[in-house]
């Protein structure tokens, strides 16, 4: 239950970001299901980067977020964002990120938007 509530929550969080920035965009859809699947693919590779690969990137970099007092979370933020948009771009729904600086700014969002549903949405914390 507690990796479904993670994708929802990414989901939300993705499709804010593709409403909100230019720089962020899912693949073109013809229909509201396909809108909607692939937000869903997109979410589902974005919630299994974060739970596999951004615990690796962020024991190996423990000595940036100690040198930079956790202002390195933003950049890890922006490189899964980026590390998903380049695996789903194999497929036919990708996630295009124009640059770092737009990733940074979608991490922030993405962030945000995260820990205020977690904060809404009733469960053990």
């Amino acid at each position: 239950m507690k990796f479904v509530i993670r994708l929802l929550v990414n989901a939300a969080a993705l499709w804010l970001c593709d409403w909100l920035f230019a720089g962020i965009e899912l693949a073109p859809a013809t229909s509201t299901g396909m809108t909607l699947l692939s937000l869903g693919v997109v979410a589902l590779v974005f919630t299994l980067v974060n739970m596999l690969v951004r615990p690796v990137v962020k024991l190996l970099s423990l000595p940036l977020y100690v040198i930079t007092l956790g202002l390195f979370f933003l950049v890890v933020n922006a490189l899964m964002l980026m590390l998903t948009g380049w695996i789903t771009s194999f497929t036919e729904f990708g996630l295009t990120v124009d640059g770092f600086g737009t990733a940074v700014v979608a991490g922030v969002v993405i962030a945000i938007v995260s820990w205020l549903l977690h904060l809404v949405i009733p469960g053990k914390r």
